[in-house]
């Protein structure tokens, strides 16, 4: 077995802070990053789940429920609608926390870089989610269409900033996408989206949609896919019956985006070690960097290896990550993740 080319992190770490999480990515997985994330810190720990806190301080936009629904991190997860008689065209959404976020790490990259403890030419990642993830988790009904345009005109406004205040060369922008493989497959929790918020075929519209998000970003950025089924105590919210779904949606985009993607993540459940799992890859059409998610905590380096071995009986040329984001695992397991990404891949 040959070993896999490069390590990419997916963006969320389990760390406290920013510097701890750039620092420890580096010194641990050195020259297989070509990027390094600033692990979704503080508020961002649950992905996007402190959305409806920014969203709701809209007028016009209204909380789901008379008591708060307590999580985590001081977070009401109550979701969201569009009051009555308002037109959601009117609907003037604050900033949505990801620009500043960006910025303030990136402030540290920079100086981590400087003192070397970042290696020059490595990029900062900022991942940001898909206005489609946000708008299907948080609204319902014919709410989600009317506020669809309205969120994603915030969300490039986020991004806009965020290529306005970094140099372009040093920055990489990552699309995660979940809730669109959700609808994909048709699973329980998104069939009724399909219903209303679609008329047929919801594919080509995400296919339009994602494509448009990656084509936001310029070419001198590098820009990426993470195709998701979801990270809820370490477990999907679907499991998918092999990878056709993900190629087929991967080749879809980059097929229909005017500029190169630069790398595409796709997802490996742990028990997946059989062919029929990985056989679609053989009809990726897809030459730039690709990560297969096959790095599990529960197995560490044995079971990467047995991954990668079927792996790459269809795909040869690959590096690897965990299937999602490591922000969830139980405290003090981080690092030994990270071994096992340094363990079982070359540096590029």
């Amino acid at each position: 077995m040959t070993q896999p080319q490069g390590a990419h992190l997916v963006g969320s770490v389990n760390y406290d802070d920013a510097e701890k999480t750039m620092r420890t990515a580096a010194a641990t997985l050195g020259g297989r990053l070509r990027r390094i994330p600033d692990g979704e810190v503080g508020k961002r720990f649950h992905w996007i789940m402190f959305q409806p806190d920014v969203i709701g301080q809209a007028e016009g936009i209204e909380r789901v429920g008379d008591q708060p629904i307590p999580f985590p991190a001081g977070i009401d997860a109550r979701p969201l609608r569009i009051a009555e008689g308002v037109d959601a065209a009117g609907i003037e959404l604050p900033p949505l926390g990801y620009a500043d976020a960006a910025l303030a790490s990136y402030a540290i990259f920079t100086r981590l870089r400087g003192e070397g403890a970042i290696a020059a030419g490595t990029r900062f990642q900022v991942s940001l989610p898909t206005p489609v993830g946000v708008v299907s988790s948080f609204f319902a009904g014919g709410d989600r269409a009317a506020i669809e345009p309205v969120y994603t005109a915030v969300m490039l406004r986020e991004l806009d900033a965020i290529l306005a205040a970094i140099p372009h060369e040093d920055l990489a922008i990552q699309w995660d996408v979940a809730s669109e493989m959700g609808i994909i497959e048709a699973a329980p929790a998104f069939g009724r989206i399909m219903d209303v918020w679609w008329e047929g075929d919801p594919f080509p519209g995400l296919v339009e949609r994602l494509a448009a998000l990656v084509d936001a970003v310029p070419a001198e950025v590098e820009a990426g896919i993470h195709l998701c089924y979801g990270d809820v105590a370490e477990k999907h919210f679907f499991e998918p019956v092999d990878s056709a779904n993900l190629v087929r949606f991967g080749n879809a985009v980059v097929a229909a985006s005017a500029r190169d993607l630069t790398w595409l993540h796709l997802p490996v459940p742990i028990e997946r070690d059989d062919e029929a799992y990985y056989a679609p890859l053989a009809g990726l059409e897809y030459d730039g960097e690709l990560y297969v998610g096959l790095v599990h905590r529960e197995d560490g380096v044995e079971g990467a290896e047995r991954r990668i071995a079927v792996a790459q009986k269809f795909v040869p040329r690959f590096g690897v990550a965990t299937e999602c984001g490591i922000g969830r695992a139980p405290a003090g397991t981080t690092e030994g993740i990270l071994q096992t990404h340094a363990a079982v891949a070359a540096a590029w």
